[in-house]
């Protein structure tokens, strides 16, 4: 299955994409490659986040998105590289036997696979703003990520579905 139709069958069933994506091989270049793409998604979301803020406050939108390209495609995938040996670490420490590759690839295709609503999440920013809005989708974005997440983890490091 394509990138793009493998994240639609994760809303439906996490567990067997993940168990799919495992099947076909845990490639560092592959890892990086989900990883990427999702940050750079990431950054596509806070582009209307940045012309709000600019608009607002009189700053240039091309200093405002510099920093979130640094942030998002340079230092993200350096904090996610690290959270994902702490989460290995973790399952391992409760009887996972899972590898570290197993524990980035769960980390990295649920943040690939929640960024529909990381998109949105970065319209209702720039549009609405602040207020429940934001925080409902902002809540639904986070909640689907550690679904994906601990789906993914569950598969790799417990077994079957």
């Amino acid at each position: 299955m394509s990138v793009s139709q493998d994240i639609v069958a994760t809303y439906k069933g996490p567990r067997k994409v993940f168990a799919r994506r495992l099947a076909m091989g845990l490639h560092e270049d592959r890892l990086l490659a989900i990883l990427m793409a999702g940050c750079a998604l990431a950054f596509i979301a806070q582009m209307p986040v940045r012309a709000r803020e600019a608009h607002l406050t009189g700053q240039e939108l091309n200093m405002l998105l510099g920093g979130s390209l640094l942030a998002l495609l340079f230092m993200a995938p350096l904090l996610l590289y690290v959270l994902a040996f702490l989460a290995h670490g973790f399952a391992r420490m409760f009887g996972g036997s899972g590898g570290s590759a197993q524990a980035r690839l769960a980390l990295f295709w649920a943040f690939l696979a929640a960024s529909p609503l990381m998109l949105l999440n970065g319209l209702v920013a720039g549009f609405i703003g602040s207020g429940f809005e934001l925080t409902l989708v902002g809540g639904l974005w986070f909640m689907l990520f550690l679904w994906f997440w601990i789906s993914g983890m569950a598969q790799s490091y417990w077994g079957k579905e």
